[in-house]
């Protein structure tokens, strides 16, 4: 910390750098976790990137899904990587201390990238519910153009994001207490931390959320009631199990991520509830990105087909070079 002059010749000390205190509590564990995150971080960007070469190398992917689903496992190694490797290295190193421009990159990063995710989630969820509930007009609603344009629109609401967050940051002074119980920067646990004036900046970070996040949510959820409603009215069985097979996997990542965005935010910060804000924050910075590409890959038979292929493709290479 420095002294800085504040009013009327009153000292006050600026905080230049932050303790996130993250799994410390822990200190037999370190290690172990390390490695626990280690693994799932390297299995998670080569899943996802797996996924992107896959949607661009194969034709028969070439699908407003697939395209979308691209888009979602691109933004997943941004995603995880804004916060993981900072974790690892405090977690083999033992240094937890970061600087507040550090914490303020990668609150920003963070709070742009959950936006296009969640904006990403509803455009995929109108595709399948265009896919499911309007079939005859798919093929002429969901064009290459209105692909292009939902995609892009979701990227630029992160960006946008972005630079809302980067003009509200500046208004935070920071003068002590500056230990973070938490493993990442996150919004709800640095406000508590700043001794300037917030009272004009919490309701904008309200309305901000509630647009960026409320509003995305509200909107896969009205598509999914209109899915199901037409999934329950298909008279055969076959038809209803081949239906939801279509958005099942998409279902499971809004069910994990919004799931568990919702737990964290709801549940109170102080106590014992810290540590259950912890363990459920995994869920939507660690756990929806690795199981993106391990649920696409799994129970998706298109997916699955085009790993046979790229693996079938890489012996054949391996064997004959030449």
């Amino acid at each position: 910390m420095h002294l800085m002059e504040k009013g009327e010749g009153e000292n006050q000390t600026s905080v230049t750098e932050f303790i996130l205190l993250g799994f410390g509590d822990l200190p037999e564990l370190q290690i172990l976790l390390f490695l626990l995150f280690l693994v799932i971080y390297i299995v998670t960007m080569a899943g996802n990137i797996l996924i992107v070469v896959l949607v661009v190398a194969y034709q028969h992917l070439y699908t407003p899904m697939y395209f979308f689903l691209g888009n979602l496992s691109c933004l997943e190694t941004c995603y995880i990587s804004t916060i993981l490797p900072r974790m690892l290295a405090s977690l083999l190193t033992g240094n937890r201390t970061i600087s507040v421009e550090g914490c303020m990159i990668q609150l920003v990063l963070f709070g742009s990238l959950v936006t296009t995710e969640c904006y990403l989630l509803t455009v995929m969820s109108y595709d399948r519910y265009l896919a499911i509930c309007k079939p005859l007009h798919y093929g002429t609603l969901m064009n290459g153009r209105l692909c292009l344009q939902l995609a892009a629109g979701s990227w630029i609401s992160g960006f946008l994001a972005c630079r809302i967050f980067m003009c509200l940051m500046p208004q935070l002074i920071f003068c002590g207490p500056n230990e973070i119980d938490h493993f990442f920067c996150d919004l709800t646990s640095l406000i508590p931390l700043s001794c300037s004036d917030t009272s004009q900046i919490t309701p904008l970070i309200y309305i901000f959320s509630f647009l960026d996040a409320l509003s995305p949510f509200l909107l896969t959820l009205a598509s999914y009631i209109c899915i199901i409603a037409t999934i329950l009215g298909i008279p055969s069985t076959t038809g209803r199990q081949k239906a939801f097979s279509t958005c099942s996997s998409h279902l499971i990542m809004v069910a994990l991520f919004y799931g568990t965005i919702m737990i964290v935010y709801m549940l109170p910060k102080s106590g014992t509830w810290r540590a259950l804000n912890k363990v459920f924050s995994i869920g939507h910075t660690v756990v929806t990105p690795l199981a993106n590409p391990l649920i696409y890959s799994l129970r998706n038979r298109e997916v699955k087909e085009a790993l046979r292929n790229a693996v079938r493709r890489a012996v054949t290479l391996t064997k004959n070079p030449d």
